[in-house]
């Protein structure tokens, strides 16, 4: 199957992963709530939230990190907590902050890590898959953020995972070393192995995820494909480019629009299911104002767009 085929592949039909009625109790405070969710074999799938939305506690939690108050979760048919050992075996974890020895080179790093493993992959040829070749006996601390990334993400893939955890895996990365990262993470899904991406980037989840699940306050509120979540149901957006600071409140007045939202200085998004209707109602509006816009465009929304609509913030927030 090629370098990234993993050690050995199921070919059940069993989810990779079943999350049931999932909650998690800080300091009395409910971080994740009453969370349900598969994830099916060999596909990308994209957990989203804003910081402190719960999706980081959600993940740890499949990875045997941290125990769940209530529910239930099985990752490759494991429990993660009473099989860690098994599981790890068989699954990569790509963490944001690597957390390696600084002293130690690349191609150190994964010998060692290699070393965990029955059949790994060879170390060499997996710095020369993620562009480290150059830098393979560089000591880690003289990586940049970027190379430390591409280390991290070595390190997930070197013991042939069928199933691998990426966290911000392009994080720091310049354009070229992002887009080599996505083509990597698609080669992972062509061998079957199943990918769980957390990202910021939600364009980099939009183009690379098979579905895309959003949590937002410790609750899952959106779980679909990104066509499905960008064009979901009869509502259409339309979006405005004119003067800052137009009248809100009038403008929802409008008897065709649902929704609006001023994105950016003078950058409005309308939402409506008469998408023709409010075209001709805001024309007029404007021209009853003597307003020119100089944008006025229709469509379907971004994946972010739909995720500040979902949760009224930025991702980063």
């Amino acid at each position: 199957m090629g370098q990234l085929a993993p050690r050995s592949l199921s070919l059940s039909d069993q989810p990779a992963i079943v999350v049931e009625r999932l909650a998690k109790i800080y300091a009395g405070r409910a971080v994740v709530q009453n969370v349900s969710f598969q994830v099916r074999p060999g596909e990308i799938f994209a957990l989203l939230g804003p910081n402190g939305a719960g999706k980081t506690t959600t993940i740890e939690i499949l990875e045997g990190y941290r125990r769940s108050d209530a529910g239930s979760v099985r990752v490759l048919g494991l429990d993660p907590q009473r099989q860690r050992h098994e599981l790890y075996q068989r699954i990569g974890i790509m963490l944001q902050q690597g957390g390696f020895y600084p002293m130690a080179a690349p191609i150190e790093t994964l010998r060692l890590f290699a070393s965990f493993y029955d059949k790994p992959h060879d170390p060499t040829e997996l710095l020369k898959l993620v562009g480290l070749e150059d830098a393979a006996r560089t000591r880690y601390r003289r990586l940049s953020g970027g190379q430390k990334q591409r280390l991290s993400l070595a390190v997930a893939l070197v013991g042939r995972p069928e199933l691998v955890f990426l966290d911000e895996p392009t994080a720091g990365m310049d354009p070229q070393a992002r887009h080599t990262t996505w083509g990597i993470i698609r080669s992972l899904k062509e061998h079957g192995v199943t990918v769980i991406l957390t990202t910021h980037l939600l364009d980099e989840a939009e183009r690379l995820a098979d579905r895309v699940a959003i949590i937002d306050r410790g609750r899952l509120i959106a779980l679909g494909t990104p066509s499905e979540l960008t064009g979901a149901g009869t509502t259409s957006d339309l979006w405005l480019s004119g003067p800052p600071g137009l009248d809100r409140d009038s403008l929802l007045a409008l008897t065709t629009v649902k929704n609006v939202r001023e994105t950016g200085p003078g950058q409005y998004v309308f939402e409506t299911d008469r998408t023709l209707d409010l075209l001709v109602e805001l024309a007029e509006w404007l021209r009853a104002r003597g307003i020119l816009p100089r944008e006025l465009r229709i469509g379907q929304g971004s994946l972010e767009e739909i995720f500040l609509r979902l949760t009224d913030r930025s991702i980063s927030e």
